[in-house]
């Protein structure tokens, strides 16, 4: 008898990344086919980030069970926020629960929250600083994180409410980071069958009361909001939003590559903008470009809006002899003599 379907879907969703990874790193053998044991590289490490929660829980216990299998080295790394009483002792209980299901090695990080962008990205800013950190001292080939289809839906609902456009509205990427190092397996998952496949393997789960907290954007969206739009809409809109996601991407991976290829043509012998160069392209990428510009004068990413691009924008589409507009970051842009110019002020 085989194992629960959904132990079978996490494993099966976790098997794909990890032989993905593989590849990558020409551990096949058809990859080196005439390669002797000791010529071969060192199997990889990948390392599952992990909460306690079930998704994360279930994301462990897959990565624990195939990757001897494929002779890949498994490890884990749980972030401890300090944003809870007692918040060391369960970051403390996380790594030994990790251990327990034979990974190795095992960290547990302490993190300073700061509150840039709200407490919510202060959060995620540090998780992910502290999670780049445990690769690079690891050498890990991947970090496994656990979000799921639910999640992913919410994410495409959070970027529809701010309004910042197609990128927003595609979620996550089920590979994203500095060299592809986050792997997101789960992105086709429910989260109800991660929690099945917790309970089915008896997984001790420890529920974040962050998670129920109405304070928190997200959980308002994911108890209040969702739950609404299924009443009605109908069940499907999280599979529906999932799959706007995708499309999306797509739809932008391609716009992005578009405006990579258009920037130098707007570029004049000094590498300043052109303004009616810029205006002859299409808005989407031309609103690419100037994006890429204010990011590469100083602006940080995650503080460029919409709104601050479609003012940029405005000083080649709608100019008036208008002064300079400032970004995040202390960048100022502003045309001069038909040519856009973007840096720090």
């Amino acid at each position: 008898m085989g194992p629960h379907p959904a132990v079978a879907a996490i494993r099966l969703a976790v098997r794909r990344v990890l032989h993905d990874l593989l590849t990558e790193h020409h551990r096949t053998p058809a990859a080196v086919p005439h390669a002797l044991p000791h010529e071969l590289p060192p199997p990889p490490l990948v390392l599952v980030a992990c909460s306690g929660g079930a998704d994360s829980m279930a994301l462990a216990s897959a990565l624990a069970f195939e990757s001897p299998k494929l002779g890949i080295r498994a490890g884990g790394v749980t972030v401890d926020h300090g944003l809870q009483p007692g918040s060391d002792a369960r970051a403390a209980e996380v790594v030994q629960r990790l251990r327990d299901l034979g990974l190795d090695p095992v960290d547990s990080v302490a993190v300073t929250v700061g509150r840039t962008g709200g407490p919510e990205a202060a959060a995620r800013d540090a998780r992910y600083a502290a999670l780049d950190t445990a690769a690079e001292r690891h050498g890990a080939a991947a970090v496994l994180l656990g979000h799921t289809r639910d999640d992913q839906a919410e994410t495409v609902l959070l970027g529809l409410a701010r309004g910042s456009g197609i990128r927003s509205l595609s979620g996550m990427a089920a590979v994203s980071g500095t060299g592809g190092r986050y792997r997101r397996p789960f992105l086709e998952l429910d989260r109800q069958t991660a929690r099945k496949a917790c309970m089915v393997q008896s997984l001790p789960v420890w529920d974040d009361p962050h998670n129920a907290d109405p304070a928190y954007t997200r959980s308002r969206l994911r108890h209040e909001g969702l739950p609404a739009l299924e009443k009605a809409l109908g069940k499907g809109v999280v599979e529906a939003l999932a799959r706007t996601a995708q499309l999306s991407r797509d739809d932008a991976d391609a716009l992005d590559s578009w405006a990579g290829q258009a920037e130098a043509t707007v570029r004049d012998a000094t590498g300043l903008l052109e303004c009616a160069k810029l205006y002859a392209l299409p808005p989407a990428v031309r609103r690419r470009i100037l994006r890429r510009a204010a990011i590469d004068a100083g602006a940080p990413a995650g503080s460029l809006f919409a709104r601050h691009i479609e003012e940029v924008d405005r000083l080649i589409t709608g100019w008036r002899g208008q002064g300079a507009i400032n970004l995040p970051g202390k960048v100022v842009a502003q045309r001069q003599g038909g040519r856009l110019v973007i840096r720090q002020g």
